[in-house]
C-alpha cells in the first residue's frame, strides 16, 4: 500500500458525518467496581464520505476518487470541517496557536502537534498531514519564514529550523492539517433511483496510523 498526497475533495467532505473514537477495556469487579484501560494512546478517527453526496456528479467525482485509490489500498488526505486548524474555529491561525517544543541549544527538528485541554487535563495530538502554504512558526513569539528560517515536511508534519534555538526558548507554530485516512470498504452501492428520491450511500473512512 502506499499513501497519496492527495486530498479527498473538501466539497465533497463539507457537510460529512463522522470524528475520533477511542478504545476503552472496562472490567467490572465482582464489588462493582470498574478498573478501565485504554490500549490506545491516540485517538482515531471516522467519517461517512457518503453523506456530502449532493448530485450525480458529486457521485461521480467520488467514484473516480475511490477507483484512483484502488479502494481501500492507498490512504489520502481528509479535510474535518469541525476539526482542521490549530486556531479556535472563530480565529484565524497565527505563529503563537501551539507549543510545538522549546529550545535547548542543539535540537532544529519539531513535530507539530495540537493540544486537546479540558480543566486540568489534555491531550497531544501528533499533526502528519499539514496542509501546503499555511504552517507558520514563531521562536520566543518572533515569527520565522518559511524557506528563510525553516523548511516543513507536508508528508510528516516536521518542522526543520535553519538554527537551533536558544535554551528554554517557546516555538510556537500555527497551521491548517489534514488527517490521514483510506476508505474503510472495498464496495460503493450506488442506486441512481434511491440517490434522487434523497437516499446517499454509506462510504466509510478511517484515519490511518502512520
Amino acid at each position: 500500500m502506499a499513501f497519496h498526497e492527495i486530498q479527498f475533495p473538501p466539497r465533497l467532505s463539507f457537510g460529512s458525518a463522522g470524528g475520533p473514537e477511542r478504545r476503552t477495556e472496562i472490567v467490572t469487579l465482582a464489588n462493582g467496581f470498574e478498573e478501565r484501560n485504554s490500549p490506545w494512546a491516540h485517538s482515531r478517527r471516522r467519517y461517512d464520505a457518503g453523506v456530502g453526496m449532493r448530485s450525480l456528479d458529486d457521485m461521480a467525482a467520488l467514484i473516480a476518487f475511490f477507483e484512483a485509490r484502488a479502494g481501500q489500498l492507498h490512504g489520502f488526505r481528509w479535510k474535518d470541517w469541525a476539526d482542521y486548524s490549530s486556531a479556535l474555529p472563530s480565529r484565524g491561525v497565527s505563529a503563537t496557536d501551539q507549543l510545538i517544543g522549546q529550545g535547548d541549544g542543539r535540537s532544529v527538528s519539531f513535530q507539530l502537534s495540537k493540544l486537546y485541554r479540558s480543566g486540568d487535563e489534555g491531550y497531544r495530538r501528533p499533526i502528519l498531514k499539514p496542509v501546503p502554504g499555511t504552517v507558520r512558526v514563531a521562536i520566543g513569539d518572533v515569527e520565522q519564514f518559511e524557506t528563510v528560517d525553516f523548511t516543513v515536511n507536508y508528508a510528516t508534519g516536521l518542522i526543520t529550523l535553519n538554527m537551533a534555538p536558544m535554551a528554554d526558548a517557546p516555538i510556537t507554530a500555527g497551521f491548517e492539517f489534514d488527517v490521514p485516512v483510506r476508505f474503510d470498504t472495498d464496495r460503493i452501492a450506488v442506486s441512481v433511483a434511491s440517490f434522487n428520491a434523497g437516499e446517499v450511500p454509506h462510504v466509510p473512512v478511517i484515519e490511518v496510523r502512520q
